[in-house]
């Protein structure tokens, strides 16, 4: 008895320390879709979180944060609109007689000088030539010009956020390659840091990620690192082709386009650098799936051979060009 126990806890804590050491991502073993992909190609994970709480689904700081500019601008339109007409329609509700200076006969007349006086009021502009009569009136207005002060301040607020937002604009190629290296092959893919501000202390993480068959015939999902020729630079200032050599203790050694094809394999790049302005700390991801290798090929160079001045000069949407090459 106190055998078997023994037996099943050494068995337990093999158990447990394989499983301590799997490479997991945070993606976890279960997605065996071969068409999900894991990361988009914007950087973004290919996931929704489903039956979230009201609360943490609304989070309106950070929806206005993430929100492309023309979007942004939009709802802050549209915001403004909104609580223009409202308090229109208060003014309205009220009586349009106790803002002095609008002389209106239609309701429509009445309802737009009601709403311009309310953006003059909200916006604590005020021109002068309407002004309210009466202690509702006024009240109302009071309540009005309150609103739009705290509103312009959190919509400054989020407008300094986005633009102290530290976004890398790192462009990669469209592709990565299965390329000549040496006198052996090797997968890889190149990038160049589109925006004005620089990048130090570039540092680069790539796994694979590919779909397995366990004894018992189950699919599970693995994760492996893979080693880069070089996996930090101190400089950015040109395109970086991140090179992974394919040696036999590779998990790329033997791969062919088929095997990737069957094992749905995906490659995660996570991108970690300093940005040099306000060192503030950004980062990047990508992925290339086994759809976008291109088997024998090497890029081409990126600089530019028209030579007007002593300077480096580099062609960025040369980032994805490449030519064809025989593997070794």
């Amino acid at each position: 008895m106190a055998t078997s126990r023994l037996i099943s806890k050494i068995k337990r804590s093999d158990l447990l320390e394989k499983e301590q050491q799997r490479s997991d991502l945070g993606f976890g073993t279960r997605i065996t879709n071969d068409t999900t992909r894991l990361i988009n190609p914007n950087g973004t994970f290919n996931a929704r979180r489903e039956n979230v709480s009201f609360w943490a689904w609304l989070d309106i700081f950070h929806r206005l944060t993430v929100l492309s500019w023309p979007r942004f601008f939009l709802v802050v339109f549209a915001i403004y609109f909104v609580v223009n007409c409202f308090f229109s329609v208060l003014y309205l509700f009220i009586g349009v007689e106790y803002l002095q200076g609008i002389h209106a006969t239609t309701k429509m007349e009445q309802f737009w000088g009601a709403f311009f006086f309310s953006a003059q009021t909200l916006t604590t502009v005020g021109y002068g030539h309407v002004a309210p009569v009466g202690m509702v009136a006024s009240a109302l207005s009071s309540v009005e010009s309150l609103v739009g002060v705290l509103g312009f301040a959190i919509a400054s607020g989020l407008v300094y956020g986005r633009f102290s937002r530290p976004i890398p604009k790192i462009l990669f190629s469209r592709n990565s390659l299965f390329a000549p290296y040496l006198d052996i092959n090797a997968w890889m893919f190149r990038m160049i840091n589109e925006s004005p501000t620089e990048l130090v202390d570039v540092r680069v993480e790539v796994s694979i990620t590919r779909l397995e068959t366990l004894p018992d015939g189950k699919r599970t999902r693995k994760y492996y690192p893979i080693k880069l020729e070089r996996s930090q630079v101190n400089f950015f200032p040109l395109s970086w082709t991140i090179v992974h050599p394919i040696t036999e203790d590779s998990p790329l050694y033997g791969a062919t386009e088929e095997s990737l094809e069957e094992s749905d394999s995906e490659f995660l790049i996570y991108i970690r650098a300093t940005e040099e302005t306000f060192l503030q700390p950004v980062h990047a991801r990508h992925s290339f799936r086994y759809k976008e290798i291109i088997w024998g090929a090497k890029f081409i160079p990126m600089f530019n051979s028209v030579r007007t001045e002593d300077i480096v000069r580099v062609d960025v949407q040369k980032v994805h060009e490449y030519e064809m090459m025989p593997l070794n």
